[in-house]
């Protein structure tokens, strides 16, 4: 069975640990204690320093995993394995960014609150990725078949990959250009909204920054709690894509689990450097349709066939990069001038 790097090296998991909460800290309780638009050069920096620690931490891992007995391969299987699974969250998050703007616009959420937001939605995030992530190995490691013969060559069919596989070969045909749809939902509607609905009173108007006002002497929510929640099931939603597909990279929690939430964390800063530009990139959703499709056959067939993780890492890259000179090359005419 391969031994995880929690196990090889638990410390490890305490540094992983107080990075973030390190970067969480100065992020909201120095560089953004008061709410404020943030603007593109604050955004690019914070995306920098999101990608470059994430860049760092795969170093680490490929450090440590050639100080072992695997060396030098295993170490390169190890920090491939992190880059791809950061990479394909990073690339699947982008599609949250779409619906961030309209659920932004759709709620009249004032741009200076939108960090707030966003910042209370990623520590939803946190925990809810950590127990995808950590249940879902657990389910994975119980749900191989005996191994059989099958034209000469043993086989172990894992069911849950492979439902996960045919789960989001189907998604990736079906969100082929996708985003239409966003446009008319009704958010209000939506369970975050209706959760925080049945449990407060919500009032008509925002206050500042607050989740909580005082209204004819009563304490009641505001409309930012709404949008808080609306956020934090939208990511859930999109969390039953982006959790099986880096399945098909690692069955190790601890790769899965860092370079998932290194990419959700740097996708807040992502969102305010692209929020104005991202009808630029109007064939992006096709290069995600595209990922989602290979991640799902690479899935199936992996019983049979196994493709490395440096050749899903090459793959992943290479259609989002496709993706972004196609956009820039020919852009869509009707979407020139929105947002």
């Amino acid at each position: 069975m391969e031994q995880s790097i929690l196990e090889l090296h638990p410390g490890l998991v305490w540094g992983f640990g107080i990075i973030v909460v390190i970067m969480l800290m100065l992020d909201l309780g120095i560089f953004n204690k008061k709410s404020h638009v943030v603007t593109n050069k604050e955004a690019t920096v914070w995306t920098i320093v999101w990608i470059s620690l994430a860049m760092v931490f795969s170093g680490v891992v490929y450090y440590v995993f050639n100080q072992d007995t695997g060396g030098h391969d295993l170490a390169i299987e190890k920090f491939t394995q992190f880059q791809a699974a950061y990479w394909i969250e990073k690339a699947l998050s982008v599609d949250n960014l779409f619906v961030f703007i309209l659920v932004f616009g759709y709620f009249k959420v004032p741009r200076e609150l939108h960090h707030k937001v966003l910042f209370w939605g990623i520590l939803g995030a946190l925990v809810f990725r950590a127990i995808f992530i950590f249940a879902g190995v657990g389910i994975i490691n119980v749900t191989y078949l005996p191994i059989f013969e099958l034209f000469g060559k043993p086989v172990e069919i894992n069911v849950v990959l492979t439902l996960f596989g045919l789960f989001l070969v189907y998604a990736g045909i079906k969100s082929w250009g996708g985003g239409d749809d966003d446009e008319e939902q009704d958010f209000a509607n939506s369970a975050g909204a209706k959760l925080v609905k049945k449990l407060y009173k919500v009032s008509d108007n925002y206050d500042k920054d607050k989740f909580f006002t005082i209204q004819n002497g009563i304490k009641v929510a505001t409309p930012l709690l709404v949008v808080v929640a609306v956020i934090e099931f939208t990511d859930v939603l999109f969390a039953v894509d982006s959790i099986p597909a880096i399945f098909a990279i690692s069955k190790d929690p601890f790769i899965l689990y860092t370079s998932n939430i290194f990419a959700i964390l740097g996708l807040r800063s992502l969102y305010f450097l692209l929020s104005n530009f991202i009808h630029m990139f109007s064939k992006l959703p096709y290069g995600l349709a595209i990922i989602l499709t290979f991640i799902g056959i690479k899935m199936i067939i992996s019983p049979w066939y196994h493709i490395p993780s440096p050749v899903s890492l090459g793959i992943v890259g290479g259609v989002l990069v496709l993706s972004v000179i196609l956009s820039l090359m020919f852009p869509d005419k009707k979407e020139e001038g929105e947002i």
